[in-house]
C-alpha cells in the first residue's frame, strides 16, 4: 500500500507513506520509486531507523533503534555503519568512534558500564588492536593490543604517582600426548612480566621500537 506523491511516470516521488508486504512501514521521501532523502522505517520486529536514504539504502546520517534496546547514531554508507558513530549497547556499554563495514574500526572509545573502565585506542574489524589505553578507576594501562588482549611492552600508571613497566607475554600452550583433544584449547591469557617501577614518565607505544628489548 502506498499513499503519497508520484512523478509523471507514476513512480513514487516526493513524500509518501508505504506499508510493505512483510509488515514494515516507511514514511519519508522518495525519488523515482526508491527511498531517497529523509525518512523513518519501522520494522515489524520493533526496530526503527530514522535518517537519510539513497536509492533504498541507509546512507548519510541516521539513527537505528534495535529491538533489544541498543541504538546506533552516526554515519551510514550503502546500508553499512561506516564513518563516525556512537553505539549504545543493550547492557549499557557505549562505543564512540570510527566504523567500517558495520564494525568498530579505526580510533574509538569503549566504556564498560559495569566497571566504569574504558578503552581508548585502535580497533580492527571490531576488536581492540594496536596502540591503546585501558583506563580503570585508580590506574590505567598503556600499550599495544592484539586481538582484544594487551601484548608486548607497556606500562601501568597508578594514580598514587608511580608506573610499573613491563610486557605482556603470550604463554606457550603445553601439549599433552595422551589426550586426544576434541576441540582446540582456548588461547591462554597473556602474562604480565614486570621490568621496573618508576616515577611517572611520558611514553608512547611508538618509542618502544627505539628502545629495543
Amino acid at each position: 500500500e502506498y499513499e503519497g506523491d508520484r512523478n509523471s511516470e507514476g513512480q513514487r516521488h516526493g513524500f509518501g507513506k508505504a506499508r510493505l508486504p512483510n509488515g514494515d512501514t516507511y514514511e519519508g521521501e522518495y525519488e523515482c520509486g526508491l527511498r531517497s532523502g529523509h525518512g523513518t522505517y519501522r520494522f515489524k520486529n520493533g526496530a526503527l531507523y530514522t535518517g537519510n536514504y539513497l536509492q533504498n539504502e541507509k546512507h548519510g546520517k541516521g539513527v537505528f533503534f534495535y529491538p533489544d534496546g541498543s541504538k546506533y547514531a552516526g554515519d551510514w554508507v550503502h546500508d553499512q555503519k561506516q564513518g563516525y558513530g556512537e553505539y549504545l549497547y543493550a547492557n549499557g556499554d557505549t562505543y564512540t568512534g570510527e566504523w567500517a563495514n558495520n564494525k568498530r574500526h579505526g580510533q574509538g572509545t569503549y566504556v564498560y558500564k559495569d566497571t566504569g573502565s574504558k578503552y581508548v585506542g585502535c580497533w580492527v574489524n571490531g576488536i581492540q588492536d594496536g596502540p591503546g589505553e585501558l583506563i580503570h578507576l585508580n590506574h590505567r594501562f598503556k600499550g599495544r593490543f592484539l586481538n582484544g588482549k594487551p601484548l608486548g611492552h607497556g606500562k601501568f600508571i597508578f594514580d598514587i604517582g608511580c608506573e610499573q613497566h613491563g610486557e605482556y607475554i603470550q604463554p606457550v600452550q603445553e601439549k599433552e600426548e595422551e589426550e586426544e583433544e576434541e576441540e582446540p584449547p582456548l588461547p591462554l591469557e597473556p602474562i604480565w612480566k614486570v621490568s621496573e617501577i618508576t616515577k611517572i614518565t611520558p611514553w608512547s607505544p611508538h618509542e618502544e621500537e627505539l628502545l629495543g628489548p
